[in-house]
């Protein structure tokens, strides 16, 4: 939950590097929290309401973590882009967020891990 929220305090901050870690904790607080909240949803008949409130809330702060984790492999976040082509650009893209990051510092930053 801790990364969770530090995310979050860093709303829209699209600058630096975030660890494996940061992004992967990050990405299933959400998933966890979409499940019960589409629960939710469907007990209280409610349908895409809940769900779908969430995801705008937090659809800043997960562009951004995940610009901040491609800056942790040494790339642009324009990269995020290439999540556009179907199919092969999602598994380009989840392949980016789990290679490790560049040690020590890269154009983005220092490395977080040393942090």
């Amino acid at each position: 939950m801790n990364w969770y929220l530090n995310v979050l305090k860093n709303y829209v901050g699209f600058g630096g590097r975030a660890r494996r870690t940061e992004y992967w904790m990050f990405v299933l607080f959400n998933f966890i929290v979409s499940i019960i909240l589409g629960i939710l949803d469907g007990v209280l008949g409610t349908a895409p309401l809940l769900g779908g409130v969430y995801a705008l809330a937090v659809l800043l702060p997960s562009i951004a973590v995940s610009i901040r984790r491609l800056h942790d492999t040494d790339r642009s976040g324009w990269w995020m882009l290439i999540g556009l082509i179907p199919l092969i650009g999602a598994i380009v893209l989840l392949v980016f967020f789990c290679l490790e990051g560049t040690r020590d510092n890269n154009r983005f930053g220092s490395d977080p891990k040393l942090a």
